[in-house]
C-alpha cells in the first residue's frame, strides 16, 4: 500500500474517491459541508431523504457528485460526535478501508484525518489511519491453494489534514505508522504459521534473514553452546523434542556506542503441547501462537530500524518445542538454571518462565537501561484480564508507567497488576529453590513472581500477551499486539533521549 500526505480542499480532489465523515443525525463534518456546497447542496439533500442517517459502521457511495472532481465520494457514518473517541476513529478507518478496497477504485483521499479525536493530534490521528489500514488489509493465505483475490485492490491512499503547518508532523507519524504496520505485519507472518513450518530453526534463520536486511548483528547459540552457559532450565524444555533449542539474540544499534541497550525478551515455544503435563485436544492448535512473544520482539526491532531510531535495542529469543516423549521433561524434575537456582518442574505446561528466566540471566552482560519480556504465558491473564488489554508486572514503576503510557498512545493497552511479596510464598518449594507453579490464585502474579527472581540486577517489565496476542474462533489469527505498544514505548525513549 502507498501512502500520501496532503492539504487542500475536498472538492479539488482528482481521485478515484474522496472520503468525509457524517455524525448523527446527518451533521456534515467540516470537509463534507465542503463538499456539499461545491456540488449545491447535492449531499445534504440526500441525507434530508434519509439515504444515510450518519450511524456508526453505515456508508454511502455516491457517484458523479455534480461540481465535485473526485470519481466517487463516500460518505462514512461516524456515530454521535460527543461519543466519537479513538474506538470510533479506528473503527471509521477501517470500515472506509474495507469499502474502498472493493470499491473497484485503485486510490482514496480520506479527510478523515482531519476529525478532532479529545487529546489526540494530527500525527496521532495518521499514525493510526496507517496502522488501522494495513491491519484491515492484512491477509494470511499463503498456504492457501487458491487464494481469495480482489478485482481491483486498493493501491495507494491519501491522508488530508487540515493546516499546511501540520504536513511535517503528519509526514513522520507517516514514517512511523508505516514502520510499525510493517512490524505488525512480520509478527503475524510469523505467528500465523504452523508449528511444523515454524519451529525453532525456522525462527532462528528468520531472524538472520532480517539481520541481514536491516544491518543488525545477529548471534544464534545453539545446544552446545546454551549447555556450556548452564541453560539448564531451558534446554529442559526442549528435551522431548526432535526439533532442536535455539538462542538468537539481534542488535541495534542506533544509539551513541556505550549507550545501555534496551533488551526486549520473547518467549519463543513455537508449539506447546503442555509437554507430560499434556493439554485437553481442543484448541490445542492455537498453540502455534506460543511464539507470538518472540515473534513481537523481532517485529519491534525491525520497526526501530525502519523508523532509525537513535537507540541501542537487543532483541533476544530463546525458542523450544514443548513435546512429550521418552526424554520429555517430568513432574517432579529438579534442573539448574543459568543464575544457579535450582527450580523444582511441577509442571511441564508451565515452560514459559523456564526458558524466559535463563534468557533473563543471559541479558545480564548487556549491562541494560532496562528489560522487557514478552510473552503468552498464562492462562489466567486471560480469565483475569479477558482480550482487551496485556497484563503488566514490573519491578520498577517508572518503567511500568512508560509502558502503560506507551499503550495507551498506541491505544494498544495495558493494566498493571501487583507484584508483591506475598506471593512469592507461593512459589516455595520443599526440594528445590523454587517451585514453577504457585497453584492456582494469583497465576499471573506467581509467574511474574517467578520471573522476578531472574531480573534483580536490571530494571524490568513483563507483558502477558495471552489474551491479546491471537484470536480464536472464526477470526482466528495473529492481532500483530503488542507490537505497536513496544513501538511507542520506544518511540518515547528515542524522543526523551538528550540530544
Amino acid at each position: 500500500m502507498e501512502f500520501s500526505i496532503k492539504s487542500g480542499s475536498p472538492d479539488k480532489q482528482r481521485t478515484a474517491c474522496v472520503v468525509v465523515g457524517v455524525y448523527e443525525s446527518r451533521k456534515l463534518t467540516l470537509p463534507a459541508e465542503l463538499l456539499d456546497k461545491a456540488a449545491a447542496g447535492h449531499i445534504s439533500e440526500l441525507l434530508r431523504r434519509g439515504d444515510m442517517e450518519g450511524k456508526a459502521g453505515n456508508t454511502l457511495l455516491l457517484h458523479k457528485v455534480p461540481g465535485i472532481e473526485a470519481d466517487r465520494v463516500l460518505l462514512v457514518g461516524l456515530g454521535k460526535e460527543r461519543e466519537f473517541r479513538e474506538k470510533e476513529y479506528r473503527a471509521a478507518i477501517a470500515t472506509t478501508v474495507r469499502t474502498l478496497n472493493e470499491t473497484g477504485g485503485f486510490d482514496g483521499t480520506l479527510y478523515l484525518t482531519e476529525l478532532p479525536v479529545k487529546k489526540r493530534d494530527v500525527a496521532w490521528r495518521v499514525r493510526q489511519a496507517v496502522m488501522t489500514s494495513e491491519e484491515t488489509l492484512y491477509r494470511f493465505d499463503r498456504l492457501k491453494s487458491k487464494k481469495d483475490e480482489v478485482r481491483r485492490p486498493l493501491r495507494k491512499l491519501t491522508f488530508c489534514v487540515e493546516r499546511r503547518g501540520e504536513l511535517a508532523p503528519a509526514e513522520q507519524a507517516l514514517v512511523e505508522g508505516q514502520a510499525i504496520a510493517a512490524g505488525m505485519n512480520l509478527m503475524k507472518n510469523l505467528a500465523n504459521l504452523p508449528g511444523n513450518i515454524c519451529t525453532p530453526t525456522y525462527l532462528a534463520e528468520q531472524a538472520r534473514a532480517l539481520a541481514k536486511e536491516h544491518g543488525l548483528a545477529a548471534e544464534i547459540l545453539g545446544r552446545d553452546e546454551m549447555e556450556k552457559l548452564g541453560m539448564h532450565s531451558l534446554l529442559a524444555v526442549a528435551k522431548g523434542s526432535h526439533q532442536p533449542p535455539q538462542f538468537i539474540v539481534l542488535r541495534y544499534e542506533g544509539g551513541k556506542a556505550g549507550d545501555k541497550p534496551i533488551v526486549l525478551v520473547g518467549k519463543g515455544v513455537t508449539f506447546d503441547t503442555g509437554g507430560i503435563s499434556i493439554k485437553p485436544a481442543p484448541e490445542m492448535d492455537e498453540m502455534k501462537f506460543d511464539m507470538s512473544g518472540a515473534a513481537s520482539v523481532l517485529a519491534a526491532i525491525k520497526a526501530a530500524a525502519l523508523m532509525k531510531l537513535p537507540l541501542n535495542i537487543v532483541a533476544v529469543v530463546p525458542t523450544v518445542e514443548n513435546m512429550p516423549g521418552g526424554a520429555a521433561t517430568r513432574p517432579g524434575d529438579i534442573v539448574t538454571s543459568m543464575s544457579g537456582q535450582t527450580i523444582e518442574i511441577l509442571n511441564t505446561d508451565a515452560e514459559g518462565r523456564l526458558i524466559l528466566c535463563d534468557a533473563l540471566t543471559y541479558v545480564e552482560r548487556f549491562e541494560p537501561d532496562c528489560v522487557v519480556d514478552v510473552a503468552t504465558l498464562t492462562g489466567a491473564c486471560v480469565i483475569a484480564l479477558g482480550h482487551v488489554v496485556s497484563g503488566l508486572l514490573a519491578n520498577n514503576d517508572g518503567l511500568a508507567r512508560e509502558l502503560l503510557d506507551a499503550g495507551q498512545d498506541s491505544w494498544d493497552r495495558a493494566w498493571q497488576m501487583p507484584l508483591l511479596d506475598e506471593y512469592q510464598e507461593q512459589l516455595q518449594s520443599n526440594f528445590a529453590d523454587l517451585g514453577n507453579i504457585g497453584g492456582r490464585p494469583a497465576g499471573t502474579i506467581t509467574a511474574a513472581c517467578f520471573l522476578s527472581r531472574f531480573a534483580k540486577k536490571f530494571e524490568w517489565a513483563h507483558l502477558d500477551i495471552a489474551g491479546t496476542a491471537y484470536k480464536s474462533g472464526k477470526e482466528k489469527g495473529s492481532t500483530g499486539r503488542p507490537v505497536p505498544l513496544l513501538c511507542h514505548f520506544l518511540l518515547a525513549r528515542a524522543k526523551a533521549r538528550p540530544k
